[in-house]
């Protein structure tokens, strides 16, 4: 007989859902990431030159935290989709990631001022952060429920 304290609950629908979503979404982000550490040409066309410039001027530890911030939502997204536990750790860093982002970009630093955006901007942050908040809440749920091993 198995030891049932080793057995995982089966799981549920809303976990492909919402790993799948959450996959999606943390793409977009690494992909924004990606091309901009890159100096992709074409993608940062967009910009003015003041917010190439405000980009380039950004930390070390700005661009390390960007980067954990995307790519652990990448992998924690992944990690949910396998079912690993682990998820729940790398969503949490990704959210430390999100957190020390924003700090820099929004009392640092005048990037909302140079970014533009206005009111949008800084709601459209606040919906990245309450992403990581909830996909982190969310893994810790399923493991607590069996279903990440």
């Amino acid at each position: 007989m198995a030891d049932p304290t080793t057995q995982s609950t089966k799981a549920p629908w809303h976990l492909w859902v919402v790993g799948g979503i959450a996959g999606l979404w943390n793409c977009d982000g690494a992909m924004d990431f990606t091309l901009t550490q890159v100096g992709h040409t074409a993608y940062l066309s967009a910009l003015t030159p003041r917010q190439l410039a405000y980009l380039n001027s950004f930390p070390v530890w700005v661009v390390v935290a960007w980067g954990i911030a995307t790519w652990g939502g990448v992998v924690g997204s992944l990690l949910l989709l396998c079912r690993r536990s682990l998820a729940v750790c790398v969503f949490l860093v990704s959210l430390i990631g999100v957190v020390l982002t924003d700090l820099h970009n929004y009392v640092l630093s005048n990037g909302r001022e140079i970014i533009g955006g206005g009111a949008g901007a800084v709601v459209f942050a606040a919906v990245i952060f309450v992403i990581a908040v909830l996909l982190w809440v969310y893994a810790r749920v399923l493991r607590k429920r069996g279903v990440l091993r």
